[in-house]
């Protein structure tokens, strides 16, 4: 398949999937094509196939594969859906790269967290929490007044929260509601003040999807 077939391919689709998604196509070991879209995982044409990757798993299946995938797989956290496909005489894979906090906006979202806090439980309205911390192999929320401890991992949250949650850190996510200023730390890296004062560190790996989602 010829360079300019692939990118008609890949304009083509750009016009039905979101602006912030990306597109990869790879033969059985390496990519071939990459139309970068606002989270880019900057994948290079001829950069091998990693295992664990949604085009490793897509291809060896011969199925249509969607899932989440951490940032070591590739460097960066991201959502991507996978289609086998074949070129000319190769087998191949088609996927679209979406952000890691996508499948919040797909799903329908929860509306409450329950924590516990000394020796209770109590179930708190998200839009009262302003931030969720993964520490010490526990995660904790934050809201104005008390600090909780809950039983969900941060990684199953990320797919669970209303959009105005937003994926910052891996150890990180903060409800956009809460966000008092962004700036930039003495690395030059992005943090987030709160209105309650806290400090959340921006990682690089989700700089990209933090300025896509609001906006500077």
């Amino acid at each position: 398949m010829t360079t300019s077939m692939l990118e008609q391919i890949g304009f083509i689709i750009g016009d039905w999937i979101p602006k912030e998604a990306s597109i990869a196509i790879a033969d059985e070991e390496s990519y071939i094509y990459y139309k970068a879209g606002v989270h880019d995982l900057q994948i290079r044409e001829g950069q091998l196939v990693l295992p664990g990757s949604i085009a490793a798993r897509a291809k060896k299946e011969k199925q249509r594969i969607e899932m989440f995938v951490e940032e070591s797989i590739l460097g960066t956290a991201y959502y991507g859906i996978g289609y086998p496909i074949k070129l000319v005489e190769k087998e191949g894979v088609l996927v679209i790269i979406l952000p890691p906090d996508y499948l919040v906006r797909k799903n329908k979202p929860i509306q409450f967290l329950t924590g516990k806090f000394q020796d209770t439980w109590r179930p708190i309205p998200v839009n009262k929490v302003s931030h969720i911390e993964s520490s010490q192999k526990k995660t904790w929320f934050y809201t104005d007044d008390e600090t909780y401890c809950a039983i969900h991992t941060l990684k199953n949250l990320k797919h669970q929260l209303p959009d105005s949650f937003l994926p910052v850190h891996r150890s990180y996510i903060v409800n956009i509601d809460y966000i008092e200023e962004i700036s930039r730390d003495i690395a030059s890296n992005y943090q987030l003040t709160l209105k309650d004062g806290s400090i959340l560190p921006v990682s690089q790996n989700y700089t990209a999807s933090v300025r896509a989602r609001l906006g500077f």
